[in-house]
């Protein structure tokens, strides 16, 4: 019975794929924001699966992508042979975005999806896609809202498919995506009203390029002016709850120039700056829709 449980369920997994493949089919070319992650990848791999030259990846050339993740990202469009190239944004130079409010990612999206447009229409009018997932629909997304307003598609969502269920199809396919741990834009880990620069996204990177070092999967490192608390997903937690582990954080960190050093002992959980908007939101502080909260 089991067995024939996981049949099926491959089969509705199988048949959503053919349903993104189809409506990938239907549009004469695409250029997909690609940024290396497991949504992104597999999207820019189905597009070339289908469209194969009529496809095009474009990663953002921008101080918030750490340069192991655009490292990744090459490796992985060189593999399966993905036409990609970089595309400048500014979004650093935008006195709204570096203000930090709630609404920074609106502001990061809607200046990549703006120079999309631009290499767009300048190479045949491609539609432009990202990979927005149906579980993205439920925290605070304000890059949903810049979507929208520029009109870029979200096939995955079209698709109907979860993020569980595109990291299946990749391992089926054998990307080497299929499990790679959560990520999103080194500013995401300024907390909001903090303005976000170069030189604190910079810091932030140096320092979770040595957890990395360290044997570290996912985990993300918060930066708090003079404080850093560094968040490992509990799963992990048990080898970072150790003195000689903490004596390493300390040495690294503070060679950051931050003068304390916290270890969260909640873990890694996505989203965690929200959780100040929603409870500026609950008292009625903000105001904001369901679809707009940001995962990071």
């Amino acid at each position: 019975m089991g067995t024939l449980v996981q049949i099926e369920m491959r089969s509705d997994l199988l048949a959503k794929q053919e349903r993104l493949f189809s409506l990938l089919s239907e549009i004469p070319g695409v250029i997909v924001a690609y940024s290396g992650g497991t949504d992104s990848a597999y999207l820019a791999w189905a597009a070339h699966q289908v469209l194969g030259d009529r496809a095009i990846a474009i990663t953002a050339d921008s101080a918030s992508i750490p340069a192991s993740h655009k490292r990744d990202a090459e490796a992985f469009v060189r593999r399966f042979g993905i036409a990609h190239r970089y595309i400048e944004t500014h979004e650093f130079e935008n006195p709204d975005y570096a203000k930090n409010d709630a609404n920074r990612c609106f502001h990061c999206k809607d200046e990549l999806f703006t120079e999309l447009e631009a290499y767009a229409q300048s190479h045949g009018s491609p539609e432009i896609v990202y990979g927005v997932n149906k579980d993205d629909l439920g925290d605070y997304r304000p890059g949903q809202r810049a979507a929208k307003i520029h009109m870029v598609k979200a096939p995955l969502v079209d698709a109907d498919l979860t993020k569980a269920e595109i990291r299946e199809l990749s391992r089926l396919a054998e990307l080497p995506t299929w499990d790679r741990p959560a990520a999103a834009c080194l500013s995401s880990r300024i907390p909001y009203g903090t303005p976000v620069t170069q030189e604190n996204v910079k810091v932030v990177e140096m320092g979770e390029e040595e957890l990395k070092a360290l044997g570290f999967r996912q985990f993300r490192t918060r930066f708090h002016g003079e404080l850093v608390r560094i968040e490992i997903a509990r799963e992990e937690l048990a080898q970072a709850l150790d003195m000689e582990m903490a004596a390493k954080f300390s040495a690294i960190f503070r060679g950051l120039g931050f003068k304390y050093v916290t270890l969260d002992l909640d873990g890694y959980r996505q989203g965690s700056l929200n959780e100040v908007l929603r409870s500026s939101e609950a008292e009625g502080l903000i105001s904001s829709s369901p679809t707009d909260f940001d995962a990071v």
